[in-house]
Formats: structure tokens, C-alpha cells, sequence
């Protein structure tokens, strides 16, 4: 069987995972039968037992696949349905990794969530803030998005989840070029339009901070645009590193940076 007969009356893509994971887990696949019908299975990566191959199954043994062979995390840092308690309520995150030095505390959550589903993103960072958990993953298969849980009611996207050898440090303070911004284009990687990421802004960023948002989103990507415009010059082209980052400074020292280059785009 394959991977397209599984999806085939779903909504879900695959386009985020690379062809020779699907090719793994493809060739993965074994049927078994469950009251006189056949169905797909799969040895599950983390919990060693045969799991039927439903469309989320899917997503989530791939994300597991590129945890383990992509990121080096090895597998008894992981936990798959992690409990997480609510007051007497206990839930349910679909992928946890364990920190390094404390192997009873999440590191990062993974929210698996169906295509155009978006109230997984808010059931993410509750989970993260529940756990404590700094990073958390949203992803259907087709977009994934990952924030740094900075305090409970803050949450800053990132580029990447630090491999295993990698700290989140090392994650926040890699320097962007134009070129690696045309590469982590948030608009092609996370199948979002322009105006779906201004609404983000206005509402995750600018929504409680008493100004006045539409002037203050102009001013950003006026900034950023200028940002962008001084690395595409003569021999700057494609190596001047990009300011308009945010590369874990506090709060004020990023303010401060965005308005000295706001300043200079004015001149």
C-alpha cells in the first residue's frame, strides 16, 4: 500500500518532509487485518508497537523520523502522547523531547494538527506553558511553524529547533544574510499570504501595546524593507548580515536596534 492510498480522501500534504523519508516510510508499511479488513500498520518509531498508518500517523512518524535522523535526538528522549495536566484535566501533547539534563521535563512540544486546522497553534503554547516547555513545534505536514516560549503570555517564532549537539542559543543568535532570508521565506515554507502574517503581528504583537497598529506595522516593514535594500547593494549583496533580526537580546536592546535603523531609513 501507499502513502497516497492512506491520504487519498484527506486534506493532507507532505510537502514538508524530504522524498526518501516518505520513500522510508513507505516501504514501512504492512498490512494488517482487523475484523476480516485489511489496514496499513507501521512499527512506531518511539513506542516499538504496531500503530495503524491513519493520515496523522503519517505526520507524526515522519516528524519523529526527522527528530531522530535529521536533529540527532536519540529516542529514548522522546515520548509520543506525553501527558499533560490541566488542574484535574490531563491532555494529551502528540510529540515530546525530554530535557537533556532533566529527563522528566519537556524540552520541545510537537503539535501534529489536520490542514487548516489553526487553534492547534494556541493549544501548543498552552501545552508549552503547562509543561514549561521553552520550544514547541506546529506542523500538518505541509507548514510548520516553531516558537521560543520566552514567559507565559510571550512567544517569539524561530527559524529552527536546535539539533541535539545544539543548544537555543545557538538557534537565536545565527546571523542572517538576504540570502538565507529568501530561504527561510516564511510566506513560501509556511504556506501563509501577507496579509494572514500582518494579522499575526497585529494580533500576537502590537494587539495590547497601546499605539497605533497600523502605523506601527508601516513603520516594521518600511524598516525591514530598508534592511533588505542595504544588503542588495554593489558588493553587500547576499553578505551583509540583515539587522532586522531578532537574535535573543532583551526586550528594550531589540527596540532600541529596530529604531536606530528605523531612524537611518528615514534619512
Amino acid at each position: 500500500m501507499q502513502l497516497a492510498d492512506i491520504l487519498k480522501d484527506s486534506e493532507y500534504k507532505l510537502s514538508q518532509f524530504e522524498p526518501e523519508d516518505l520513500d522510508w516510510l513507505e516501504d514501512s508499511i504492512f498490512l494488517k487485518t482487523v475484523k476480516k479488513v485489511e489496514k496499513p500498520y507501521i512499527k512506531c518509531l518511539i513506542r516499538n508497537k504496531d500503530i495503524q498508518l491513519k493520515p496523522e500517523e503519517i505526520v507524526r512518524q515522519l516528524y519523529l523520523k526527522v527528530l531522530i535522523g535529521r536533529y540527532g535526538y536519540p529516542s529514548d528522549r522522546i515520548i509520543v502522547e506525553y501527558p499533560v495536566k490541566f488542574g484535574t484535566e490531563t491532555k494529551k501533547a502528540d510529540i515530546a523531547i525530554m530535557d537533556v539534563d532533566r529527563p522528566t521535563v519537556p524540552y520541545v512540544i510537537v503539535e501534529l494538527k489536520k490542514p487548516k486546522e489553526k487553534a492547534g497553534k494556541d493549544q501548543l503554547k498552552s501545552y508549552c506553558n503547562a509543561t514549561g516547555a521553552p520550544i514547541g513545534v506546529w506542523t500538518n505536514g505541509d507548514s510548520i511553524s516553531r516558537w521560543h516560549r520566552k514567559d507565559p503570555n510571550y512567544f517569539e517564532r524561530i527559524t529552527d529547533i536546535p539539533k541535539a549537539s545544539q543548544t537555543l542559543e545557538d538557534i537565536l543568535q545565527i546571523k542572517f544574510t538576504l540570502e538565507d532570508l529568501i530561504q527561510n521565506d516564511r510566506l513560501v515554507n509556511e504556506k501563509m499570504s501577507l496579509r494572514a502574517l500582518i494579522e499575526e503581528m497585529e494580533d500576537e504583537v502590537l494587539a495590547n501595546a497601546g499605539v497605533d497598529v497600523f502605523e506601527e506595522v508601516f513603520k516594521l516593514i518600511f524598516t525591514k524593507l530598508y534592511d533588505e535594500w542595504l544588503s542588495g547593494q554593489g558588493s553587500n549583496r547576499n553578505k551583509r548580515i540583515l539587522e532586522f533580526r531578532n537574535t535573543g537580546q532583551t526586550e528594550t536592546a531589540l527596540k532600541n536596534k529596530i529604531q536606530d535603523l528605523f531612524d537611518r531609513a528615514k534619512e
